[in-house]
């Protein structure tokens, strides 16, 4: 069984995992306990997300909406005004964390611009879930702030798997890096699980930052085919990056030539990869991520404890394997286990 949208998967999914099982401590602490007003009162979640420019923060608000309605949550949710947007990301979240809601769900867009917010939150016991990017684990130390669970991909392995799957395409040779904003965590996990990937196999000519942004993305690599024309691959930390890329290189006349490869599996990503644009991308399930973020608020607000770190479905989506991932959309199109389903279940 899938996720899906029908109203009786949040609490019946239970499959096995071909992606590779995750273990899961479920010693982890509650991150306080429900409020005053009891399971029912607790019930009430805020989530403050990413700019909906993106589509991958779209699909990840659609996963949180649709598992409130199914599951009769009453849930509000704020987005930045996008992906840069830190302060007024930050406002949101303040001006929500004085009001009646039982469980925070954050997406923060750095790993310190919503600290103190959140010290606000975790100081009046509310419970914080985590979702997508991590917060600073020293800055959150340093104010107090209690996470129950970070729900997330595993960024590192993410980039792993784009930088396999380039070592298979070109054998050897020249690769590009074109990450996100310079300095952010998330970034620089997929960064750096390319490049152990690669190490010893291909050469990195060069690696620069294009703030998540398509057109930043189309203006370097239009700049880095120029200076390296034997350039073979690159890597992009996120699919808006990696379809910048695909087009500096139709730009440049060598579509087909040039492999590229990015992360996220947003829907125009997929359909790029069905049409030889992207080579590949790493689909990491927004909605899903979304989906487990508003279910750990219900376990919370229950009383019962949820796992410190739960590790959401990635898959390598190929062109051989994308119109199966285009159906699915936003679900995962391979098996994964819930390891909150026997919970929500009690």
């Amino acid at each position: 069984m899938m996720f899906s949208k029908d109203a009786t998967w949040t609490r019946t999914l239970r499959v096995v995992v071909p992606l590779g099982a995750v273990a899961l401590a479920l010693t982890a602490c509650s991150g306080g306990s429900p409020s005053s007003g009891g399971a029912e009162g607790s019930a009430k979640t805020a989530a403050v997300i990413k700019g909906l420019d993106n589509p991958f923060f779209q699909a990840m608000e659609d996963g949180i909406t649709d598992t409130a309605d199914d599951d009769g949550v009453d849930v509000t949710i704020q987005a930045a005004a996008d992906i840069g947007d830190t302060t007024g990301q930050a406002d949101k979240l303040t001006a929500l964390a004085g009001q009646d809601f039982g469980c925070f769900i954050v997406n923060p867009i750095s790993g310190t611009n919503l600290v103190q917010s959140l010290s606000q939150v975790s100081s009046a016991g509310k419970p914080i879930v985590n979702i997508d990017s991590p917060v600073d684990a020293e800055a959150a130390k340093t104010a107090n702030i209690d996470i129950a669970t970070y729900i997330g991909t595993d960024n590192g392995a993410a980039g792993g798997k784009a930088g396999d799957f380039v070592a298979e395409q070109v054998g050897s040779g020249e690769v590009a890096i074109i990450g996100g904003i310079a300095g952010d965590v998330t970034s620089a996990a997929r960064v750096d699980g390319f490049k152990e990937a690669v190490d010893g196999k291909l050469d990195v000519i060069q690696e620069t930052a294009a703030d998540w942004k398509r057109e930043l993305a189309l203006t370097a690599a239009t700049d880095i085919i120029a200076a390296n024309p034997d350039v073979k691959a690159f890597f992009a930390a996120n699919d808006d990056m990696g379809l910048g890329i695909v087009k500096a290189i139709e730009n440049a006349g060598l579509t087909g030539s040039i492999v590229v490869v990015s992360v996220d599996g947003n829907k125009d990503a997929l359909e790029s990869v069905a049409d030889g644009g992207l080579t590949a991308t790493v689909a990491q399930y927004p909605y899903a991520i979304g989906t487990l973020g508003l279910q750990a608020c219900e376990v919370l607000a229950g009383g019962d404890e949820v796992p410190e770190t739960i590790e959401s479905p990635t898959a390598l989506v190929t062109a051989d394997v994308a119109a199966d991932a285009i159906a699915k959309f936003p679900q995962p199109f391979e098996d994964f286990e819930n390891p909150l389903t026997e919970l929500l279940s009690k």
